[in-house]
């Protein structure tokens, strides 16, 4: 954070707060710069283990992000659920039209078959 910044958090919030939120941006800077050197680092020993690593920082970044990410996301699951379910539901509909008629048509196959046996 710049000095105007430092100041104007505590003015805003007190020290402590600013102390707080420098401590933060340096902080997340510090592990941005670590994950970094060990993301070359793993490339130049072995290309294999960078998607391990890349997996490996998304779960140290999702407590963070996935609060925001779940919000946003909600609506699109509904709709998705809400998709799922109607076309569930169709199909259930359609199935049992389907079975409908196949018993329709055993039932006049049936039908045929007892009418031509007596006469057999």
């Amino acid at each position: 954070m710049t000095d105007a910044h430092t100041a104007d958090a505590e003015a805003h919030n007190g020290p402590e707060t600013a102390a707080k939120a420098e401590w933060s941006l340096d902080d997340t800077k510090s592990q941005i710069a670590t994950v970094g050197v060990v993301l070359v680092g793993a490339a130049l020993i072995e290309v294999a283990l960078v998607p391990g690593m890349i997996v490996g920082v998304a779960a140290a970044l999702a407590p963070k992000y996935a609060p925001s990410l779940v919000n946003g996301l909600r609506p699109a699951f509904r709709s998705v659920v809400r998709g799922a379910y109607k076309f569930g539901r169709k199909a259930r509909e359609a199935a049992a039209e389907a079975k409908e008629q196949v018993h329709d048509i055993v039932a006049e196959v049936h039908a045929e078959d007892t009418q031509s046996a007596p006469h057999a």
